[in-house]
């Protein structure tokens, strides 16, 4: 039986950040993207860690989409010359798309926009809208802060029950790839 997940959507920063793991990591996701037949789903800029992804999954024979916005695309993030990538009136309808159109998310390290759509992904889990699963990339511990703050909201019962989310966390692309073949 082979992986039931067909179509995963990943949130990154669209900055590079500083650790040059970060770049080596996304080229490995895009390329473990394309090699297991998987399609990726992103945020359609050409930019940091995203273009980058993108980049490499479509080297490697990939099935890339793109969703973004006319401002998203004016401020920070053009377009990836390489895909048709649909522009939407607004990033509420865009995080809709991706969510639809992906059995699963992968997280690597970003910013902001990348905390929000992972948020948004915990939030639908935590009230029973989705049960996708997440899968965060934790290259060289970026996400162990986030862990931190889970578990400390749980102490003091704002997460109640965390065992409900449908979370894996990986620390290499290697671990990763296993995590999401299995599922």
């Amino acid at each position: 039986m082979g992986c039931r997940l067909k179509s995963i959507a990943v949130y990154c920063g669209h900055q590079m950040g500083t650790d040059p793991q970060f770049k080596r990591d996304a080229v490995a996701v895009g390329r473990m993207l394309a090699k297991n037949g998987i399609r990726m789903v992103f945020g359609g800029g050409d930019v940091g860690l995203m273009g980058t992804v993108a980049t490499a999954c479509l080297k490697n024979g990939g099935e890339v989409i793109g969703v973004s916005t006319d401002d998203v695309i004016a401020m920070q993030e053009p377009a990836h010359p390489e895909i048709e990538v649909q522009v939407v009136d607004g990033v509420n309808e865009r995080k809709q798309i991706m969510f639809d159109e992906s059995d699963a998310f992968i997280i690597l390290p970003g910013g902001v926009g990348t905390l929000n759509e992972l948020t948004d992904i915990m939030t639908m889990q935590q009230i029973g809208e989705t049960d996708k699963p997440l899968f965060f990339l934790n290259t060289n511990g970026f996400w162990n802060p986030l862990s931190r703050l889970i578990k400390h909201m749980k102490k003091y019962g704002f997460v109640v029950h965390l065992e409900s989310y449908n979370m894996h966390n990986a620390d290499t692309v290697a671990e990763l790839k296993k995590q999401i073949l299995k599922y």
